[in-house]
């Protein structure tokens, strides 16, 4: 008889209510264990290597030589591999030379995208739009091709093996101009024009009211191009073949094909981790500014 009560007419009752929402209940619980499951299968596949890669540099060279099966736990960790990782190769000093490419670069890029977007989002000269669109199009420029032109230009300016050549390529970004003029136009006209009546000049505007109001976009780009900086091989890799100026992607490189990296993995390993856990710890500590300067780069109004 329960069963019939689907097709009787007439008001609900208590119980029908309750029944609903347990079964709406059940329902949002199927859901939450699929998402859930979803994301715990995704996250084990992405930080798996990443696991796989600390684990490794904890193990001695014979343990690692002699597992016929990997395993995924020892029982006896070492640093000794981190000791070999800094005094087989100047590792230390390809941290050093990475630090400064990427502050200097940084530095460099904050300074030419700062007055370049403010000068499209709120200087008027004539063909603006013009320039802006053909600007906007050396995006669709296969990077090789730019590599190429850069190459050709730094080689005849005699600037292989010197930081101005690893430097000067990488000081401006189409896409990071694009994005803070997207930022930028967002500022009420306003406050431009409060500004204005006050005295104001437009390079006192742009320092004391849109970068402060445009910290959040600015502290992302900032931050993502440290690590654009970090992780750069390419260019770095053709246009050095001065250990002194090696890069921590290029002596990753060399460990790997003249150093220890072909017989001793392990520490190979321990080099890898050294590098890659600065760029972790700084994505970790400064995620959420990363998405608040997206998300408002990309809203309008």
């Amino acid at each position: 008889m329960a069963n019939d009560r689907k097709y009787q007419s007439g008001p609900l009752t208590a119980q029908d209510y309750k029944a609903i929402e347990q079964a709406a209940r059940r329902r949002l619980l199927i859901r939450r264990i699929l998402i859930y499951a979803f994301l715990v299968i995704a996250a084990i596949a992405v930080l798996f290597p990443f696991y796989w890669m600390i684990l490794t540099s904890f193990k001695t060279q014979g343990a690692y030589n002699a597992e016929e099966v990997p395993k995924f736990y020892t029982f006896a960790p070492t640093l000794a591999n981190y000791k070999v990782a800094f005094t087989a190769v100047p590792l230390a000093r390809y941290f050093l030379n990475t630090l400064i490419f990427s502050l200097i670069t940084t530095a460099a890029m904050m300074f030419v995208l700062v007055l370049a977007a403010y000068g499209f989002a709120r200087m008027d000269f004539k063909g603006k739009n013009l320039v802006f669109s053909l600007f906007l199009s050396l995006m669709m420029i296969p990077n090789e091709l730019v590599i190429i032109t850069n190459y050709v230009t730094i080689t005849s300016w005699n600037m292989r093996n010197t930081f101005a050549g690893l430097i000067l390529p990488s000081i401006t970004s189409v896409f990071y101009i694009y994005l803070l003029k997207e930022n930028f136009e967002q500022i009420p006209d306003e406050l431009y024009k409060a500004a204005k009546v006050d005295g104001t000049s437009d390079f006192k505007y742009l320092l004391r009211v849109m970068v402060p109001i445009s910290k959040p976009t600015l502290v992302t780009i900032t931050i993502l191009k440290v690590i654009e900086c970090w992780n750069s091989y390419v260019w770095p890799r053709l246009i050095t073949d001065d250990r002194n100026y090696y890069l921590v992607s290029n002596g990753i490189q060399e460990i790997r094909q003249n150093g220890f990296g072909r017989d001793n993995i392990p520490a190979m390993m321990a080099a890898v981790v050294v590098i890659s856990v600065p760029l972790i710890i700084l994505f970790l500590c400064f995620r959420n500014k990363i998405m608040e300067g997206v998300s408002r780069g990309g809203t309008k109004g």
